[in-house]
């Protein structure tokens, strides 16, 4: 009842639009609907980092519109089985593996805010009838230092030997797996997570994004 009062007084509004009702509304959402764009082979995203999809991707990562993780979460469990290399275990589960964040961007996030949309992609999953597991197998050293502006190289650099696995949250050797992420920009910290993956024996079969964004130019 506390929630519904809440609303009444302060009324959720769209975080692209600012249309009242939904976080996200279905204007809004369906950029991140028509289809996955291709980055490269095993890479995909669910749209550009442009227009509304931009909107809704910064306000839940950057100002704290945490009820966006449901909409968006379940908009890539919409598209993780579409996907060309994408593979469930010989079991029928898909599982996902969230991309971590720096541990001081986590503390001012409110927690991984990659994982929570790892669990509401394995949501969807289950409500369409796939079964789906979410594998928190990956860590990032405090070392690693914020990549906006960063181009490949020091993307590459700034990640070199700081993303390690959990081995508590490690899939069984062998198992396939999805790698989940906001923002694909270079591609540097997706690369570096199948790495740390492959070293533990597990295959990421493909990595899927809400927006990719365009590489930073260097002078």
């Amino acid at each position: 009842m506390g929630a519904a009062v809440l609303d009444l007084l302060l009324p959720s509004s769209c975080a692209a639009c600012g249309r009242l009702g939904a976080a996200a509304c279905e204007g809004c959402l369906a950029g991140l609907g028509r289809g996955p764009v291709v980055v490269r082979p095993g890479v995909a995203a669910l749209s550009e980092h442009a227009g509304a999809a931009r909107e809704l991707v910064l306000a839940y990562k950057e100002r704290g519109r945490r009820e966006l993780a449901a909409p968006l979460g379940r908009a890539l469990g919409r598209v993780v089985p579409t996907l060309a290399q994408a593979r469930p275990d010989s079991g029928g589960t898909w599982w996902l593996v969230p991309v971590p964040s720096r541990p001081s961007a986590s503390r001012v996030r409110g927690g991984p805010h990659v994982t929570a949309l790892a669990r509401w992609c394995a949501a969807e999953l289950a409500e369409r009838g796939q079964a789906a597991a979410v594998a928190p197998a990956l860590r990032l050293s405090g070392r690693v230092r914020d990549a906006v502006g960063l181009g490949r190289a020091e993307r590459v650099a700034n990640l070199s030997g700081r993303v390690g696995v959990v081995p508590a949250g490690v899939p069984a050797p062998g198992t396939p797996v999805v790698l989940l992420d906001d923002v694909v920009t270079t591609g540097a910290t997706l690369d570096a997570c199948a790495r740390a993956l492959s070293r533990a024996g597990v295959r990421v079969r493909a990595a899927l994004t809400l927006t990719a964004a365009p590489a930073p130019r260097r002078s």
